[in-house]
């Protein structure tokens, strides 16, 4: 390589490492403008908050969501956010609204409009039907004193300092503001409806996440001979033939009544055969660990792979209740992990 070519090496590098700066230094600047326009809202969530979602709490129909441009993709993400975790919501677009999707709309349901102006076009063109229909609006703008915010039942405020955008001209700093509103409102709302899992479940029902949220235990345990078990007063070396029969790693032990009464696994055998030679012919029930862990059938898939981990074991005996003295099965974590559930 001749030395002008090695200098043009060196000056490329260095150009690259400064560029790579500079691509850091915006990108940090951005964040940090974003993260400033959440932060402020948080000071601003008072009476006016609360009253917003008790009035999507009591609405008898549905939540509309309308804005324009990046206000409406930030609308329909609300949309989607509220669907989701139990409120009933949907997005009009406001062009298509004024030629006749605002028949969408009914006396029980709340508009929640978003403009940062306030003063969009389109977004304004609807509010006197809106008006007239005397349906309940929401407002989420930074102009406190625009057309929009005058029309709003309930005004949040989510006007922000400055956009990320160095020119001050594409959205920003003022959508992700707007976005995380609409996610706290869609939160508050879903612990005064007491969403739960289940509820989330039924309406995810496909994908990872609906089989996380709907595989029960019952659906993946071993069940009938399926079972590994021994009495209580089997030997050790009896054990060791159902652990290795059935495959799973461990073999309950089964006192009066059918009653789970211990547990012995292949660890147990490997660390009592370094200590006693005549293992084998000693009674299971001096090598069980007493009081095996359970879980009831009904359960889901996932609360048996955290009791697992918890515990640092590989199986849980299920029961029909937790309140049964009686085993229906035994789940694996490879069961689980076999099912996709993790």
């Amino acid at each position: 390589m001749t030395q002008s070519a090695k200098g043009r090496g060196v000056k490329s590098s260095a150009a690259t490492t400064k560029e790579h700066q500079k691509a850091i230094g915006q990108a940090r600047r951005v964040l940090t403008i974003e993260a400033a326009s959440i932060r402020d809202l948080i000071d601003r969530i008072d009476s006016r908050f609360a009253e917003a979602v008790e009035k999507v709490f009591q609405c008898r129909g549905k939540v509309v969501l309308t804005g324009i441009g990046k206000s409406g993709i930030i609308c329909q993400k609300i949309a989607a956010t509220f669907a989701s975790t139990g409120t009933p919501a949907y997005f009009l677009h406001p062009a298509e609204g004024i030629h006749g999707e605002l028949g969408i709309l009914t006396k029980h349901d709340v508009v929640i409009a978003i403009s940062y102006r306030g003063e969009t076009e389109e977004v304004n063109r609807i509010l006197p039907v809106i008006k007239r229909m005397g349906v309940g609006m929401i407002v989420m703008t930074g102009g406190l004193k625009s057309t929009l915010a005058r029309a709003g039942d309930i005004v949040l405020d989510v006007s922000v300092k400055e956009e990320a955008c160095p020119l001050g001209l594409a959205p920003t700093a003022s959508t992700t503001a707007a976005l995380a509103m609409g996610d706290a409102l869609a939160v508050a709302l879903l612990e005064k409806r007491g969403f739960d899992e289940e509820d989330f479940a039924l309406i995810h029902p496909g994908g990872s996440l609906g089989r996380k949220l709907l595989m029960r235990v019952e659906d993946l345990m071993h069940a009938g001979d399926e079972v590994p078990m021994v009495k209580s007063g089997s030997s050790v070396k009896d054990a060791l033939f159902e652990i290795t029969a059935k495959g799973l790693g461990i073999t309950g032990v089964m006192g009066p009544r059918g009653r789970l009464i211990g547990a012995v696994t292949d660890g147990d055998l490997r660390r009592g055969l370094e200590k006693c030679q005549d293992l084998l012919t000693r009674k299971v029930d001096e090598l069980m660990s007493p009081n095996p862990k359970r879980i009831e059938r009904s359960a889901l898939a996932t609360k048996a792979l955290q009791g697992m981990e918890a515990n640092a074991i590989t199986s849980l005996f299920v029961t029909q209740k937790p309140s049964s003295i009686k085993i229906s099965g035994i789940i694996h974590i490879h069961d689980i992990l076999k099912a996709g559930v993790a």
